[in-house]
C-alpha cells in the first residue's frame, strides 16, 4: 500500500509528499503485529488507510488492504461505515479527542451496538455497562451518564476500548493506545489487548514507538522508516539479533537496568527529517553509522529469507555467542 499527497498542483508549490511508499504486511487471526518507528514514519498513516479516514482530497492510496478476500481500498464510503466497527475496529492515540466532548459515555458505546448489533434502547445500555465493566472502569452504571472530560485519561483509554470492541471485531487497530498514560495504567491496557486477543482470536495491529511494548505484546514486528518497512521479524529475533541499523539504533536507545551507572545512551544521531529519497537511496543513510557511498546512491532492495524481512545494504553483523 503506498499514500501520499496529490491534487492540482500551481506553478511554485512543492512535489507530492509520499508519506507510506510500499508498506506490506499481513496478520492473522489470534495475533498480535507490531508497526514501530518515530514519529512520522507513516505507522498512524497506515492505520488510517487501511480504516478509510484519510481525507478525500489532496490524497491518493494506491495499493489493496485484503480484509477476508475484500478489498477495503475498494470499498465505497457507505461499505466502510458498514464495516467500521462491526468488523473493524480502532483505539485512537489520544481518546479525549477521539471521543466526543458533548456526548454521554453511555450514548457513544451503545451507538455502535444499535447501529451494527440492532440491539434496543434497553439491551444496548445493558451491554454497554458489561463492556466498561470488562475493560475495567469501576461503577460503570454511573460512568454511563458521564462525559469524557469527567474520566481519567486511563479511563478515557478504556471507554475507548469498549466501543472498539462493542461488536466484537475480528481486526482491531491500536494506535499508540498507552500515549500519556502513567506506567500502572499503561500495563491494564496492554494486559487487556492480550487478553482479547487470546479469548477472542482478534487480530490485532498495534502501532508503537515504545519498543517495551513491543517485547511484551506482540508476535511479529515491523520497523518502519521514512514510509517503508526496512525489517520484519519475529519479536524474540528481532530483539536478539536486529539486522537494520536503524532497528539497532532503536533498541541501542531504550535505557538499561544493568547499564553502568553514567553511561551515555546510544542515540540515533539527526531526525526523521534528515533523509533521502527511496527512489534513489536509502532515506536512513544521512542518519546511518553504518553508511556506504552506495547507500546514497542505491536503493536497497528488500530482502525477505524465511520470516525475516530486511532491506539494507550494509546490515548489523549478527553476534555469535559461543
Amino acid at each position: 500500500m503506498t499514500f501520499g499527497g496529490t491534487g492540482r498542483r500551481r506553478r511554485g508549490d512543492p512535489p507530492p509528499t509520499v508519506a507510506v511508499d510500499g508498506v506490506s504486511f499481513d496478520v492473522s487471526p489470534g495475533q498480535v503485529v507490531g508497526l514501530v518507528g518515530e514519529s512520522g514514519c507513516g505507522k498512524s498513516v497506515t492505520s488510517l488507510a487501511i480504516m478509510g479516514l484519510l481525507p478525500r482530497r489532496g490524497t491518493r492510496v494506491t495499493g489493496s488492504a485484503m480484509f477476508e478476500g475484500t478489498d477495503l481500498l475498494g470499498l465505497s464510503e457507505p461499505e466502510m461505515r458498514d464495516r467500521r466497527g462491526r468488523d473493524l475496529g480502532m483505539v485512537f492515540q489520544d481518546p479525549l479527542s477521539a471521543l466526543n466532548p458533548v456526548v454521554p459515555i453511555g450514548v457513544q458505546v451503545t451507538e455502535v451496538l444499535r447501529r451494527h448489533r440492532s440491539m434496543d434502547g434497553a439491551a444496548a445500555k445493558a451491554e454497554a455497562e458489561e463492556l466498561l465493566r470488562r475493560v475495567g472502569i469501576p461503577d460503570p452504571g454511573r460512568r454511563l451518564a458521564e462525559y469524557p472530560h469527567q474520566l481519567s485519561g486511563g479511563m478515557r483509554q478504556r471507554a475507548l476500548i469498549a466501543i472498539a470492541l462493542a461488536c466484537r471485531p475480528r481486526l482491531l487497530i491500536a494506535d499508540e493506545p498507552t500515549t500519556a498514560l502513567d506506567v500502572t495504567i499503561q500495563a491494564q491496557i496492554l494486559a487487556l489487548l492480550a487478553e482479547l486477543v487470546a479469548d477472542t482470536g482478534t487480530a490485532l495491529v498495534m502501532i508503537t514507538h515504545d519498543l517495551g511494548v513491543v517485547a511484551g505484546l506482540c508476535d511479529e514486528v515491523n520497523v518502519l522508516y521514512g514510509g517503508r518497512v526496512v525489517e520484519r521479524a519475529r519479536r524474540h529475533e528481532l530483539f536478539a539479533t536486529p539486522r537494520h541499523p536503524y532497528t539497532s539504533g532503536l533498541l541501542g536507545s531504550i535505557p538499561r537496568l544493568d547499564a553502568p551507572s553514567g553511561e551515555r545512551l546510544n542515540a540515533i544521531r539527526g531526525s526523521v527529517s534528515d533523509n533521502l529519497p527511496w527512489t534513489s537511496a536509502c532515506a536512513f543513510a544521512p542518519r546511518c553509522p553504518r553508511a556506504l557511498p552506495d547507500c546514497g546512491e542505491i536503493t536497497p532492495p528488500q530482502e525477505e529469507v524465511m520470516d525475516r524481512l530486511l532491506s539494507c545494504h550494509n546490515p548489523v553483523p549478527v553476534q555469535v555467542r559461543s
